[in-house]
């Protein structure tokens, strides 16, 4: 089994020591580094890019939106998993802009969050539930105006990976179906993600509905 790099961007001591901890009894998971702020956190990324990126929104230093847009900005190789109790609309969309691949709230249950990490890490976009819905209501209809034509157009094998996720396979389910390893899958919907300019499932396929691509 892969051992996934962790880093924790979290300022509040108490919850920091539960998911450095949650972590560390992972067997699949290793913490790089847990840090309270965002001069911290820039340090520990220079110093090494972590497989996922925990990071809180609510920073003593900063906003974490900011860190969150610099190390996509900087790394294509980690996935960014938003832990936060902020889930209204401007800082759900606003961390999804800047290129964060999960959003998951401070009250979802700890074991949860264990595989949120494996999950974003191999293309997945886990969300809260709450976030979850709110994202369905607000792409349930694709804005006015949508190009049809993307710049680069996806590849026959990307569509059916679009395809699956649409009809809502996992990653591991959407493997076995098109008969391919989960990491291609993974590779292929972040490759759906850049060609879409989204940042998640849902936004995805709306996108593609809107374009035609899928039905």
């Amino acid at each position: 089994m892969t051992t996934l790099t962790v880093t924790l961007v979290e300022d509040d001591p108490p919850i920091r020591e539960e998911f450095a901890r949650m972590v560390g009894e992972d067997v699949g998971l290793k913490l790089l580094e847990a840090v309270g702020s965002c001069a911290e956190a820039r340090r520990s990324f220079a110093f090494a890019q972590p497989d996922v990126a925990l990071i809180d929104l609510g920073l003593p230093d900063g906003d974490g939106t900011e860190l969150i847009a610099e190390l996509a900005r900087g790394s294509r190789h980690t996935s960014i998993l938003v832990v936060t109790v902020f889930g209204d609309e401007a800082h759900v969309v606003r961390a999804l802009q800047a290129g964060a691949h999960g959003y998951l709230l401070k009250d979802t249950p700890t074991a949860e969050f264990s595989r949120a990490i494996r999950a974003v890490a191999d293309g997945a976009s886990p969300l809260s539930p709450q976030v979850a819905r709110y994202l369905l209501r607000r792409f349930a209809r694709p804005a006015p105006g949508v190009a049809h034509e993307l710049v680069e157009p996806l590849t026959p094998r990307e569509q059916d990976v679009l395809k699956a996720i649409s009809q809502g396979y996992s990653v591991p389910e959407a493997a076995r179906r098109l008969q391919v390893a989960p990491s291609t899958v993974a590779a292929h919907i972040k490759s759906i993600y850049s060609k879409l300019a989204v940042h998640s499932r849902v936004e995805a396929v709306n996108q593609a509905r809107a374009r035609g691509l899928i039905d």
